[in-house]
């Protein structure tokens, strides 16, 4: 029988706590070693654990936290450690204390042992280290562990457990080591404080018996090291969710369940998958249900970025209530228009993230995620770290089958913790085959980048760079700009030698890293003729692990909504990223719709050019959080549309940008309301139309030719390309096999050529 507690782990509140403590408790201070306690090493691993506190779902009431804030900050910092030490004791439930001699004793503490069923709570254990012990602090309780019930109909294991064993193994009982605090190693500090999760299969009064050491030898004589202790588990109330979409229909929705004091539930703490412990929301569909003690709640839900967050307050008490009702509320759905959400890099294992980084996650508990935030497609990429087990789900052009019609969860490959990484981390999609030929490792996979790309393209899938910014940083706020770029890192760095081979990269990533470092190599690329398109994604939970589709693609699709067709779009740059937060939709230029007729228009001779796109963007009248505006544009979040607010008002500007200029603006109103704009705008020369609302979204090109000639619109895009190569060489070289070098001599020397061509038929700078 498994331990129940894991998925649903709510949690009482600490407010509860201060109001039960029992005033018979033995006072802490007589073991406070505060006055050697060193105040810089305690403020910072008292931030860290608050810190933990807020990630884990319990963070200390608002009035604790600013008086820690206050006793740190006031002079006499030795006072302020003890300070800050009465207002910790009161959640903690144990005191371990090591002796001169390394011998560990322990007593109760004052929070009282209160739990949840089917839930887990957050304690602290204060730690008294007389001896400045660095090992690492363990924790040992009959009362955790797995469990087996004997039955008729199966045999048992060779080591026999009873229904006794059973009955007592009750708790999952751990302590929380993970960052942001340090490790599971004890800092040698005279005091600190560490966190227990203890979670509850049972209700009602349970014994529970821990212990506490730091290595053999250190249990102190007489069981000192043991404590007894009487928890006192309240029961939980499940209540049935009813999940509605805007058309009262059932769907799948977000959902963020707090008490009074902002706590989370169900606790992030013990949450396994399909519920990710790094997220604060779970996934509910319609019929799901949540378990939650008596209290009153407010729960936050949405359906992703096209959806207005709603909050409804409730209040259990007993059994009531049996259940709820959500009806989501939209203020978009581009799918009306034929243009369908996808993001193109989400990963099912693999980051730390995960319980078991190396397998990860079934395709189940990452549909959830794509259904919760209401994309149309998510593309999981296989990659390095999880390659060997994930690749079980691959199949080939074939959808999950978890999919459903308008939601489709497909698995493809990211070529990242292969050989050729460091040349820049490569997206191939709608793959027959994810092993290179010839190998069966992936340590056999090619060193640098364009051989895994012709092999991508040689089955018919479609490729390009992942996370395009690492690598490509500047420190210029203009766009385009002519800074050359380090080209170190696994961005689209190796790209500007791989673009000069025609049909071999469809698209570079935007949306998950800054705007400018991803949109400036592409600008340089468009302005001496290359077509490479823009694709969106999130990197989901790498880059991004709030939730998936934070970066998207919108993609137009006039038939049914398949894989294919999707990324058909995407190849033909039928398609704009986006935050969700903003729209371009039916960006047309001279009538020619965008990814259509090869994005092309072509003009006898120069003259002007109607532009036409369907804006509409959202924007709360008063910003959530207006400290965004302010972030430079190189710090999370990359891409959101708080960024595009023009001050405190509510419109964002829409841009016309011919060759990577801004030539035409008007402004609109964030409030949900489509708007069709038009402009008339002069293009003297062969040049390349797009539209853009900075940083949130952004179109693909149009590709206007004048009598004919090629698009050669600036002399210094070629330069800083040919620099670049030069700059790129040196960085990944080094790391090409021996056997590969001449391959990559050539083509790096063809790139060259290539550049040096066009800036000699490039005439404007």
């Amino acid at each position: 029988m498994k331990l129940k507690g894991l998925l649903i782990s709510p949690l009482f509140g600490l407010l509860f706590l201060l109001q039960s403590a029992s005033p018979t408790r033995a006072s802490m201070a007589d073991a406070d070693p505060s006055s050697s306690t060193p105040d810089q090493p305690f403020e910072d691993q008292v931030n860290r654990l608050q810190m933990a506190l807020e990630f884990l779902g319990q963070p200390l009431p608002q009035q604790d936290k600013e008086q820690i804030r206050a006793a740190f900050a006031r002079e006499g910092k030795q006072s302020a450690v003890a300070a800050v030490e009465a207002i910790l004791d009161k959640y903690a439930l144990v005191i371990v204390t090591m002796s001169a001699e390394s011998r560990v004793s322990v007593k109760r503490g004052s929070a009282p042992a209160d739990l949840i069923q089917d839930g887990a709570r957050l304690f602290l254990v204060k730690v008294i280290n007389q001896a400045g012990v660095t090992s690492p602090l363990a924790i040992e309780s009959p009362n955790t562990g797995p469990v087996y019930i004997p039955s008729t109909s199966a045999p048992e294991p060779a080591t026999h457990i009873t229904m006794a064993d059973v009955r007592s193994r009750w708790a999952d009982i751990s302590l929380f080591s993970r960052s942001p605090m340090m490790d599971e190693r004890l800092s040698g500090f005279p005091v600190e404080y560490r966190i227990l999760i203890i979670s509850s299969r049972d209700a009602g009064q349970r014994a529970g018996q821990l212990s506490f050491n730091v290595g053999q030898g250190s249990q102190d004589v007489g069981f000192l090291n043991e404590l007894s202790i009487l928890f006192k588990i309240a029961p939980a109330h499940s209540i049935t969710l009813h999940v509605l979409d805007e058309n009262g229909k059932p769907t799948m929705g977000s959902f963020v369940f707090r008490d009074a004091l902002g706590h989370i539930y169900p606790n992030p703490a013990k949450r396994l998958a399909p519920d990710f412990y790094f997220q604060p929301q779970v996934y509910r569909a319609d019929g799901d249900s949540i378990q939650l003690p008596p209290g009153t709640y407010t729960a936050t839900f949405t359906g992703g970025p096209e959806f207005i967050s709603g909050s409804q307050q409730f209040i259990v008490t007993g059994n009531k209530p049996e259940d709820l009702t959500f009806r989501l509320n939209r203020w978009i759905n581009p799918a009306k228009y034929s243009w369908y959400s996808g993001d193109d890099h989400i990963h099912p294992a693999g980051c730390s993230h995960y319980e078991n980084p190396t397998e990860g996650v079934d395709p189940k508990s990452m549909e959830r995620q794509v259904l919760g935030e209401h994309l149309n497609v998510g593309a999981a990429l296989v990659w390095g770290p999880c390659f060997y087990y994930q690749s079980h789900f691959f199949r080939g052009r074939e959808d999950d089958p978890s999919s459903t019609a308008h939601s489709l969860l497909h698995y493809d490959l990211e070529v990242s913790g292969f050989p050729s990484s460091h040349a820049g981390h490569l997206v191939l999609m709608n793959m027959k085959n994810i092993m290179f030929p010839g190998t069966k490792r992936i340590e056999q996979w090619p060193t640098w980048d364009l051989p895994v790309l012709r092999w991508a393209k040689s089955q018919g899938g479609i490729s390009g760079f992942a996370h395009s910014g690492w690598g490509l940083a500047v420190t210029s706020k203009d766009l385009p700009n002519y800074m050359i770029p380090s080209f170190d890192s696994i961005g689209a760095n190796e790209y500007i030698v791989d673009v000069t081979y025609p049909d071999t990269v469809d698209f570079i990533s935007a949306g998950d890293t800054p705007y400018i470092w991803e949109l400036n190599i592409w600008y340089h690329t468009l302005n001496v003729g290359f077509r490479t398109r823009l694709s969106g994604e999130t990197d989901f939970p790498c880059i991004y692990d709030s939730k998936v589709g934070e970066g998207r693609t919108y993609a137009k699709i006039q038939d049914r909504l398949t894989y294919e067709n999707y990324i058909r779009a995407v190849r033909n740059g039928a398609a704009y990223v986006s935050d969700g937060r903003s729209h371009l939709i039916d960006f047309s230029v001279n009538g020619t719709g965008v990814g259509t007729h090869n994005s092309q228009v072509d003009l006898a001779a120069p003259g002007n050019v109607q532009i036409s796109v369907t804006a509409v963007a959202y924007l709360p009248e008063k910003p959530v959080n207006a400290a965004i505006s302010q972030v430079p544009y190189s710090q999370k979040p990359y891409w959101d549309i708080e960024r595009a607010r023009i001050g405190t008002t509510r419109t964002v500007p829409v841009e016309i940008v011919v060759n990577g200029e801004p030539v035409a603006r008007r402004e609109i109103t964030a409030d949900g309301s489509p708007q069709k704009l038009n402009f008339n705008v002069p293009i003297s020369k062969s040049s390349w139309v797009a539209v853009r609302i900075l940083p949130s979204s952004h179109t693909n090109a149009v590709f206007v030719l004048v009598d004919g000639k090629p698009i050669r619109a600036s002399r210094r895009s070629a330069e800083w390309c040919l620099r670049s190569v030069n700059q790129c060489w040196s960085q990944k070289a080094p790391k090409i096999s021996p056997q590969e070098m001449p391959e990559a001599i050539k083509a790096y020397e063809h790139a060259r050529d290539v550049y040096k061509q066009l800036i000699s038929e490039s005439s404007d700078q």
